[in-house]
């Protein structure tokens, strides 16, 4: 329940209230989103220091990834009950405390005890902060809003890496963690002089114990299965297995008792909407296909191409240049244009993008390589906007704290699904075109035979020739692999566009509908 319902709504902030109430909101999220990703390029130092292996490592990730998983669909339910403003300063200030814990930890256990701990209580930061920032503007700038908050929750992914290897190298691994309590002091600072006299009215809704327990159940079960699902050879392993089954029952209980429960932990009545389902569906397939090809275009760069993490950072960097320039442009026009046309340019560039990757071979430099990803950064500015104000156009104004929780669990989720599905496939197209190019390395190979002379001219032992040919086969099968991925991702890109066809025109600007809501 809102005020909007409850007396009369909001008005938006002015001025200067405005601009840093912005500014503290876009903070925070952008440290919240930074940190799914930071931790990746330190995973190797932080094991080594705390004498780990660098699997026992990946809990680090896995841990925040399954807690925030968990916490994010709630987030309607725990506005209702403790109010907007609350919710998300409580959210900030035990996201601080948790990170400083983090920075101090002592062994692994206790680093993936608080990362869990982080993860959680940084569940409602993200829908919270989008409908405080939608709060703080007119419905005419609404569009302009969303853009501010989406080019922090584009643009920290890619930063996530840069910023945790240049701190890994040049200071220690705590510090990922100890960067984000100047930012979250600042922002809860900022919010709660400006937001304070601005919360939304609670009422005490019952505890639904039993949609919590399953929700915690099948969710923690997927998320387990997709981080360690490659580790241990997917459904060749008893435990992926069981935890498949574990996630799909669950998942089958949990339906069953939301859809039935007087006051449901996730508020599933949202997917009767067309227009909820089919922006949540095409935003959360299309953030899959994002991050499965932002985790692969590094890993690819690093391991084949002989980059530095720092290099293969900077190849990823510009991402958020062109997506800074156009993000105010769609947010100011998004309301007189039909937003499925937006969103179906930026999967359009997508495709093209990821067409121009599948076509790159071993001897691509910097600038080839770098040349798609500034491009990238048109797409970025034309998907989120649109989705959202495809997503939430209209809903009533205490159905958007739900709405915005229920659609960024989604896109969450995805993200992890793209990810584990694109370094799995990319490994196993790999395996296949290796066997099919050591078919070619025999006798009656002129070129083999050519190469295996040249190397052995060189001064190569017989054992060092065939060492050097499998080096240079190994890095062509998992170019190839490479291409495939590219290739697979941009015809998918594709494919999605007539689902955002199937959302109704948001009448007037949809987004208008959600400042409304938010109001």
């Amino acid at each position: 329940m809102s005020n909007a319902t409850a007396s009369q709504p909001l008005p938006p902030l002015e001025g200067s209230a405005r601009v840093w109430g912005t500014i503290a909101l876009s903070a925070a999220t952008f440290m919240n989103v930074l940190d799914t990703s930071i931790a990746n390029v330190s995973l190797p130092a932080i094991a080594g220091d705390l004498g780990v292996s660098s699997t026992q490592g990946t809990w680090v990730i896995t841990s925040f990834a399954v807690a925030n998983a968990i916490a994010v669909p709630l987030t309607g339910w725990l506005t209702q009950r403790f109010g907007q403003v609350r919710l998300f300063m409580t959210s900030v200030l035990l996201f601080i405390i948790s990170s400083w814990l983090c920075g101090l930890a002592p062994n692994m256990t206790t680093l993936i005890a608080f990362r869990a701990l982080q993860g959680f209580v940084a569940g409602p930061m993200i829908p919270l902060s989008q409908t405080l920032l939608l709060s703080s503007y007119p419905r005419a700038k609404a569009g302009l809003a969303m853009a501010m908050w989406s080019m922090t929750t584009l643009v920290a992914p890619v930063m996530g890496p840069m910023l945790g290897g240049w701190i890994t190298d040049n200071i220690s691994w705590p510090w990922i963690f100890y960067i984000n309590i100047p930012v979250g002091l600042l922002a809860a600072g900022i919010t709660w002089a400006i937001y304070r006299k601005r919360e939304s009215v609670t009422r005490k809704v019952p505890i639904d114990g039993i949609g919590l327990a399953l929700l915690v159940i099948w969710v923690g079960a997927m998320q387990l299965m997709l981080d360690k699902g490659k580790e241990l050879d997917w459904f060749h392993s008893a435990v992926i297995m069981t935890l498949a089954v574990v996630a799909v029952v669950g998942f089958a209980f949990f339906l069953i008792w939301e859809l039935t429960d007087k006051h449901p932990v996730v508020d599933l009545s949202l997917f009767k909407r067309r227009n909820f389902w089919s922006g949540a569906l095409a935003t959360a397939v299309a953030y899959g296909l994002f991050f499965g090809n932002v985790v692969i275009l590094p890993l690819w760069l690093q391991q084949f191409m002989g980059y530095t993490a720092t290099q293969a950072g900077m190849i990823m960097a510009p991402v958020g240049m062109l997506a800074i320039i156009f993000s105010p442009i769609v947010g100011l026009t998004v309301g007189k244009v039909d937003p499925r046309r937006y969103a179906t340019f930026s999967f359009l560039v997508f495709a093209l993008v990821l067409w121009m990757r599948s076509n790159f071979n071993t001897q691509a430099d910097f600038w080839t390589i770098m040349i798609p990803t500034i491009i990238q950064g048109v797409a970025m500015a034309f998907f989120f906007i649109p989705l959202v104000t495809i997503t939430l156009s209209g809903l009533s104004p205490d159905r958007i704290p739900a709405a915005s929780g229920l659609s960024n669990f989604l896109r969450i989720t995805a993200g992890a699904i793209g990810t584990s599905s694109a370094t799995t496939l990319w490994e196993n197209r790999a395996a296949l075109h290796h066997a099919q190019l050591v078919e070619s390395v025999n006798q009656g190979s002129a070129a083999a035979n050519s190469a295996i002379a040249n190397l052995g001219a060189g001064g190569f032992s017989p054992e060092q020739v065939l060492g050097q040919i499998n080096r240079i086969v190994d890095q062509q099968s998992f170019m190839l692999a490479t291409n495939d991925v590219f290739y697979g991702s941009a015809l998918l890109f594709l494919l999605l566009i007539p689902l955002v066809w199937l959302a109704r025109p948001a009448k007037g600007a949809g987004t208008s509908d959600a400042a409304a809501g938010a109001h």
